[in-house]
């Protein structure tokens, strides 16, 4: 392997933000469905704070219609900071939703066709750089944070890697699964990658789990990819096709991830979150108390 000071640093980062969110109308009919909030924070922040943390300069949205909402949250808000600094209110709340100039990118992706189809919309902004890609659905809670451990471990490897949780093996049908080769630490190489296998024929209990640093050599891939599993152009084929030709690994993640695709995973998140935190642990953990009695 080349020496990690020629490597490209990952400094772009794609959000496939086009997802109608229809597990979660009606609140998603005029909103969209990364602008829910857990707490205070909405989905998005929590994806942008975590790729920021890891040293990522560029935010590039793969958006589709009626998730403007996206692109306004991390604008500046002319009114609201100018009536809120005449009103004495401190602006300390706003910092992690501004962006420097030209550092919040959004492409169209006009037509649904699956997550390997997302990321292609964003060649041309991607170019010949290696890039994150980050499902905001997927809450990844850690210290530091996901992308910030997989890119240290890029630092070591270079090449491609998936973030993956240990799963009991029971659960893996639900899941893109590694085929796992060689381990050291935190580390796994990567032989194969196969999409909900039957719990009996999984090569492991390590699932693909929402954060990825892939070479810019996917769309190339991607670009001549045929349609997969459900008529979608899917990412985990042309990450598989990529296997033997560039190196491949996956980092298990050190902390915890919540579903927020799903109603209840939203609502764990919440609760978790809120239980840590020290404005609202304590009125939080007795109200909980109080409804479980009731």
């Amino acid at each position: 392997m080349n020496s990690s000071t020629t490597r490209k640093p990952i400094r772009k980062a794609v959000f496939p933000v086009a997802g109608m969110g229809t597990r979660f109308l009606p609140a998603t009919k005029a909103i969209p469905k990364e602008m829910l909030p857990i707490i205070d924070r909405p989905l998005i922040q929590y994806a942008v704070d975590e790729a920021r943390e890891a040293g990522i300069e560029q935010m590039i949205f793969v958006t589709g219609r009626g998730k403007t909402a996206i692109v306004e949250h991390f604008d500046i808000a002319f009114e609201l900071e100018t009536t809120m600094s005449e009103r004495g209110k401190a602006l300390d709340i706003l910092e992690p939703t501004r962006a420097v100039p030209g550092d919040i990118i959004t492409v169209r992706q006009q037509v649904p066709l699956g997550l390997g189809h997302a990321i292609w919309c964003a060649r041309a902004i991607v170019g010949d750089d290696p890039f994150a890609i980050f499902l905001p659905d997927e809450l990844m809670i850690g210290s530091p944070g996901c992308m910030k451990q997989m890119v240290d471990a890029y630092q070591e490897v270079g090449g491609n890697l998936i973030s993956v949780l240990e799963v009991p093996q029971a659960e893996v049908s639900s899941y893109g699964v590694i085929d796992p080769g060689e381990s050291r630490g935190a580390l796994t190489e990567v032989k194969g990658l196969v999409e909900k296998p039957p719990v009996d024929q999984a090569p492991s209990n390590k699932i693909i789990s929402g954060r990825y640093i892939l070479q810019p050599e996917v769309m190339r891939t991607l670009e001549n990819q045929g349609k997969g599993a459900g008529g979608e152009i899917q990412l985990t084929d042309a990450m598989a096709r990529m296997i033997g030709s560039q190196p491949f690994h996956a980092v298990t993640f050190d902390g915890r991830r919540y579903d927020c695709g799903s109603k209840v995973g939203f609502v764990e998140a919440t609760l978790a979150l809120a239980l840590e935190r020290e404005d609202m642990s304590a009125d939080v953990r007795a109200m909980a108390e109080r409804l479980l009695k009731a």
